[in-house]
């Protein structure tokens, strides 16, 4: 049973685990730059974000029941193709000015993030102390 602290931060966590999911996956476009026939990944961070916040009340409550979820990386986030402006004549669709930019927002939102929990938990723990 999750308590109103949980509650109230459960949104903030998701944001967060997907936000660094994301990252990955961006750091891993950057490193195959140069690799022949790599396709450049990502996820659809809105779609990703309202699927997994619709998840947010479901949970196992038995071993019999299914896995919440399921396919591949974060709360079954499908990883998609990044449409090429121009592949590389190896077949590579990643473009590193994309990607760095796409990388460094990404960051920016994520440690954005992270100051906004920290905001709600020191007023949590502000009000928990009565000061």
């Amino acid at each position: 049973m999750f308590n109103s602290i949980d509650r109230s931060l459960a949104f903030d966590s998701k944001m967060l685990a997907l936000r660094g999911y994301r990252q990955q996956i961006l750091a891993s476009n950057i490193a195959n730059a140069d690799t022949p026939n790599y396709k450049a990944r990502d996820i659809d961070f809105a779609s990703a974000l309202s699927a997994a916040s619709g998840n947010l009340a479901m949970r196992r409550t038995d071993a019999g029941h299914l896995e919440v979820g399921g396919g591949s990386g974060i709360a079954g986030v499908k990883l998609m193709y990044r449409t090429s402006i121009q592949p590389s004549i190896d077949g590579n669709t990643v473009d590193a000015d994309v990607e760095q930019a796409q990388y460094s927002e990404n960051a920016l939102q994520y440690m954005s993030t992270v100051q906004f929990m920290n905001g709600k938990l020191q007023s949590t723990m502000l009000a928990l102390r009565g000061s």
